[in-house]
């Protein structure tokens, strides 16, 4: 889904122009860069929290080149999903286990 498709949702859902839509998102979308960038944290019940990290200091290579370089520390937005967004989303099986059978002698097979 896109910002276009997003404001469409927003209109629809609460009976509102897509101007006036587009307008909610966008103050939404400053308030938390504003939050951010004052360096607090956001916290929306339900459906998560935005927030700052600080990234260390570090080595890395140009990709094109293969020179390295120095990258420097600096903060990055984070976001953690709240407990009902969690849930929200279906869970998938991990793959990869075998499952165990026993064999005539009291030994485990992985099948």
């Amino acid at each position: 889904m896109n910002k276009e498709e997003i404001v469409s949702k927003i209109a629809e859902d609460a009976s509102l122009t897509k101007a006036v839509a587009g307008k909610v998102l966008k103050s939404l979308i400053d308030a938390v860069s504003q939050t951010l960038a004052q360096g607090e944290k956001l916290t929306l019940v339900g459906f998560g929290t935005f927030l700052t990290a600080q990234r260390a200091a570090r080595k890395g290579r140009n990709p094109g080149t293969g020179a390295a370089i120095n990258i420097p520390a600096s903060k990055v937005p984070k976001f953690r999903p709240g407990k009902a967004l969690k849930e929200a989303i279906p869970k998938v099986e991990k793959k990869g286990k075998s499952a165990k059978v026993s064999s005539a002698k009291g030994h485990e097979k992985k099948r």
